[in-house]
């Protein structure tokens, strides 16, 4: 059956994976934090503990959240002007894999739409700076980030959104590409998708889901992509 559109995750498929510090991140976070009574460490402290709340969510019931709910979650109020400590944090694990504009282009070339769904709390803006930064924005048909919608990954309901972001109905005919066996893979495959895997990122135990997908295809780089769609096709 031909291939009318592919799926990217984004951290950990078109980004390499990195291990996170997450006190460090906690303590960025913190920086945002205003108030009077503010303190530097219990604020970091009860946002690393939101943070795992949320997380959780995520993975259990596919809940999803923005940003600002991670502080309403550990009962801070912020100053969104104030992230910019979180975002230079961030910033070093976010670049994009030099194979993906290649990528991208042949499969655009072989008439196939490219999408992104990510599970991630970070508002749009943030990503698009990111693909316009490395130079792929123009290349995508269509991206879903679930800090805009209801869900996470691996609900049903996020892979629909994505494949309506790009302009497709059949499941079918879709693929999606990601590094997780569980969000990616067995929640690709549960919404009908086919499913591909990237097998390099070191997925932390309390982020492993209840199942394990097995998956239609295994790439080593995003650069082999092409080639499996074609066969598919």
């Amino acid at each position: 059956m031909p291939i009318d559109a592919v799926i990217f995750d984004w951290g950990g498929t078109l980004t390499a994976w990195h291990d996170i510090d997450f006190h460090a991140e906690s303590l960025a976070l913190a920086q945002a934090v205003v108030g009077a009574d503010h303190d530097v460490e219990v604020s970091r402290e009860r946002l690393h503990v939101a943070g795992s709340l949320i997380w959780g969510r995520s993975r259990d019931h596919q809940q999803s959240a923005t940003v600002a709910d991670l502080f309403t979650e550990a009962g801070l109020e912020h100053d969104p002007e104030l992230l910019t400590a979180y975002w230079e944090f961030w910033e070093p694990h976010t670049l994009t894999d030099p194979a993906v504009r290649p990528t991208w282009e042949a499969l655009r070339a072989d008439g196939i739409r490219v999408g992104v769904l990510s599970n991630t709390i970070w508002p749009r803006a943030w990503h698009e700076r990111i693909f316009a930064r490395d130079g792929v924005l123009d290349l995508l048909d269509g991206d879903v980030y679930t800090s805009e919608i209801a869900w996470t990954k691996p609900s049903e309901h996020a892979f629909r959104a994505a494949m309506d972001a790009v302009g497709v109905s059949d499941p079918g005919r879709c693929v999606y590409v990601g590094d997780r066996l569980f969000d990616d893979v067995w929640g690709a495959q549960n919404a009908g998708l086919r499913a591909v895997h990237l097998p390099h990122s070191t997925i932390p135990p309390e982020q492993v889901g209840h199942t394990e997908g097995e998956p239609d295809a295994v790439i080593q780089g995003v650069d082999e992509l092409p080639e499996v769609v074609r066969h598919w096709g």
